[in-house]
């Protein structure tokens, strides 16, 4: 008898460790696994220890939508300095892989910048969070972990780049957390949409979970603003100080002196009141995500700088005053970075042409080759199979420019020694004259390299480094940065600079734009023989920009206006080489110091000695 009961005990025992093991775990949300599990790293964080949700209570919201099982999409639009990594990304891994193993992947744009993540986010959090550490062991050599896959009971995590389709489709996985999808490719190798390869192999769960992340970037193109208009659209609100009204944060709303950011203060929509950041933050542990479509079954989160606990207003005041002041000068592009980055919103470009018969009616007669103005010369060289087309700029104080001289040099230029060439290189070694007798000589060139002269044109410019002489290529990459950093991977040695040409035109339209004379202003010769004809104007606006679509996704292109009176760009691709040129020196374009300039003048005069010889 007692036997038997020993041997029921064991079996009900045995039962109940069984039973134990297949129920559900005790329901806990993202935010409260978070504060109670995981622990930053010191190399990774600012204040590294213990995670708390009430440092930033705009994420408590938008964790515990990722782990609410009755809520399939997650989509985040927002600015850039909110904590979106660490929250929204690596909180959900450690969530599925200590308290609800699944299958995980995690996108980001490139292959690169997937393994930077693995290595610089996802690894140190593994291995300083207890919890995780028990299941991931990546320093054992059996245990299959590698920098894009992590192995653990139960799952596994998957680190993908959204240009690569062999890691997009090589697992079924449970959660998907994309990172930064504004900037995804629109295709994958040749295989689509990344995004849409990722999602596909989600379609055997019926318990999946996608989470969509990213800063917007330009309107009618921005992934992220689609998926945001098509959710609940929730926008972060926090009670006034005073009032205690509800209300988003608008920058209309900010409220500064430019000469003292000293204290930065935001003005209540509801009743007027003007308080201090302090304040108003002091109150965000009671804000909230207001959703205009709370029924949605997406749920969509938006948030600004603004609503941030890791940046202060201070440090988007003095950005926003940067931008301001490049825009003013003819150069958008810095807020357009403080409006996605800092306003986590889209950028609306301006879509209006620049009409090449006006250009040509702002014409002036300088009456000197070089205006006193122009502190620097520079040179864009645009390589034809029969001709070299050359325009020379001069630049002044804050980008403010002069058309010097356009010219075209013709003959056949296959041959490095050839008789054109040569005459390219006298053109170069020039000296232009300025009202007071001085000459000036070309500070830097840029030759365009991209055509059937490639070779012919780094041979040409590494004989000429020592006068800053430089071989140039265009990026494919539509957003890519103006300039880059050169190579000499090529096979004459000489250096190369990656231009990106889209980016170039979008700021010189921005210039020639500006109808006032100063900053960023472009002034064009009107005396004959210089080259500024109907024709250079022609080719200067022979593009525009327009919104191709490529595999289904958006983006924007230049494009020629027509085929017929601007089909030749020459001369915007010249001017577009001559700015790149002015932005590789690097030099101070500011007024000079009269007062400076008048002393060494003097001493110059007492010394009995003549100034002689160009700017270089």
């Amino acid at each position: 008898m007692g036997m038997v009961w020993t041997m029921k005990k064991n079996t009900f025992e045995m039962f109940t460790r069984i039973f134990k093991v297949l129920q559900p775990p005790p329901e806990m949300t993202l935010s409260q696994w978070a504060d109670k599990f995981r622990r930053l790293s010191a190399g990774s964080s600012a204040e590294p220890g213990r995670w708390k949700t009430a440092k930033a209570p705009y994420q408590k919201e938008i964790m515990d939508a990722i782990t609410d099982i009755t809520i399939k999409k997650v989509v985040i639009m927002s600015a850039a300095q909110v904590g979106k990594t660490d929250a929204m990304v690596l909180n959900p891994i450690g969530y599925y892989v200590h308290y609800d193993p699944s299958p995980i992947m995690v996108i980001q744009p490139t292959i690169d910048m997937a393994e930077k993540f693995s290595k610089e986010k996802l690894s140190p959090m593994l291995r300083d969070t207890p919890v995780l550490a028990d299941r991931i062991n990546e320093k054992s050599r059996n245990s299959g972990n590698t920098i894009m896959q992590k192995i653990f009971p139960g799952g596994f995590i998957t680190i993908a780049g959204a240009n690569s389709p062999t890691g997009l489709r090589s697992h079924t996985i449970r959660i998907l957390l994309a990172d930064e999808i504004d900037a995804y490719p629109a295709s994958a190798g040749k295989e689509g949409d990344p995004l849409l390869l990722a999602s596909k192999r989600q379609t055997t769960f019926w318990n999946k979970k996608q989470v969509d992340i990213s800063t917007p970037t330009v309107k009618g193109a921005s992934r992220i603003e689609v998926e945001y208009e098509n959710s609940s659209r929730g926008e972060w609100n926090a009670p006034c100080p005073c009032c205690g009204e509800l209300q988003p944060l608008v920058w209309s709303n900010v409220v500064f002196d430019k000469n003292d950011l000293s204290e930065i203060r935001y003005a209540c929509s509801k009743c007027g009141v003007i308080s201090s950041e302090a304040e108003w933050k002091e109150h965000f542990i009671d804000g909230t995500f207001v959703h205009e479509d709370p029924d949605n079954p997406v749920r969509g989160f938006h948030l600004n700088t603004l609503a941030s606990t890791l940046t202060t207003w201070q440090e988007v005041v003095e950005k926003f005053l940067t931008a301001n002041d490049q825009m003013k000068k003819g150069n958008v592009e810095l807020m357009k970075v403080w409006t996605n980055t800092e306003m986590g919103q889209t950028w609306e470009e301006d879509g209006e042409t620049i009409e090449d018969d006006e250009l040509m009616k702002r014409r002036e007669k300088y009456k000197c080759e070089v205006p006193e103005e122009v502190l620097y010369l520079t040179a864009g060289v645009d390589t034809q199979d029969d001709r070299f087309e050359i325009e020379v700029v001069g630049w002044g104080p804050e980008y403010e420019s002069w058309g010097i001289r356009y010219a075209a040099i013709y003959g056949d230029n296959s041959d490095i020694n050839n008789q054109v060439w040569q005459d390219l290189d006298t053109f170069l070694l020039q000296t232009f004259e300025k009202p007071d007798g001085t000459k000036m000589k070309l500070s830097c060139v840029c030759i365009d390299s991209g055509g059937h002269r490639t070779n012919q044109v780094y041979k040409f410019c590494k004989a000429r480094f020592n006068r800053r002489v430089f071989a140039i290529k265009g990026s494919n990459d539509s957003a890519a940065a103006y300039i880059q950093k050169p190579s000499k991977s090529n096979r004459e040695g000489a250096y190369l600079f990656t231009l990106g040409v889209d980016t170039g035109k979008s700021l010189l339209m921005d210039r020639l734009k500006l109808e006032e004379e100063g900053p960023g202003f472009c002034h064009f010769p009107k005396e004959e023989g210089k080259g500024y004809d109907e024709k250079y104007f022609k080719g200067l606006t022979s593009e525009k920009k327009v919104m191709r679509y490529k595999m289904g996704r958006p983006y924007f292109a230049w494009e020629l206006k027509d085929k017929g009176e601007h089909k030749r760009n020459e001369a915007l691709d010249c001017r577009n080489y001559a700015t790149a040129a002015i932005e590789i020196i690097n030099v101070p374009l500011k007024k000079p110091d009269k007062k400076k300039d008048a002393t060494q003048a003097k001493k110059i005069v007492k010394r009995g000695r003549r100034r002689s010889g160009g700017i270089l």
